[in-house]
């Protein structure tokens, strides 16, 4: 809880908005980031495109990297980030997609997830494979890494930026 009120209070401060596109998190990321006090200051809204046909219908991925790359793909996160970030209107928007398993999915091992990050500046594309874990396990991990990999680029983009203060 300690790294989502770091993230709530550096957002609130910076008066920086956040949004997600949730695929295997279904809505954990959002979810988390909501439990803290002050939380409505900065998180505007979440996609939970769980099902392949809501990437695109919701968070306008392109059917040409759905169908070349697959949903568990680093150019689906990307999309998926981008795309959500124009659509909610954000600074910075972070995406969710991968096998959180029991079992391979698009000859991707379970445990496998892509995730990314996008700002104003930049897009930044996340890989990890988390072996021998429960499917909740590989998505609490995920969210974990995600809050604190979008701490570390908003701190990164604030120094070489310039802050919003």
């Amino acid at each position: 809880m300690e790294r989502i009120r770091t993230l709530v209070s550096l957002c609130t401060h910076k008066h920086l908005t956040i949004a997600s596109c949730e695929s295997l998190t279904a809505g954990l990321f959002s979810s988390k980031i909501a439990s803290c006090p002050g939380a409505s200051a900065v998180l505007k809204g979440a996609l939970v495109t769980y099902f392949t046909e809501m990437k695109h219908v919701l968070a306008q991925v392109e059917p040409e990297v759905i169908e070349e790359y697959g949903v568990v793909s680093q150019p689906c996160a990307i999309s998926m980030a981008e795309h959500t970030k124009q659509i909610m209107q954000v600074d910075y928007c972070v995406s969710f997609t991968g096998n959180a398993g029991p079992s391979v999915m698009e000859n991707k091992p379970a445990g496998r997830v892509y995730c990314a990050i996008a700002s104003d500046h930049n897009t930044y594309p996340y890989c990890f494979q988390w072996d021998g874990r429960s499917r909740n396990e590989v998505r609490q991990a995920v969210v974990d890494a995600m809050i604190d990999a979008l701490i570390k680029v908003i701190e990164q983009e604030s120094e070489e930026f310039g802050n919003r203060e």
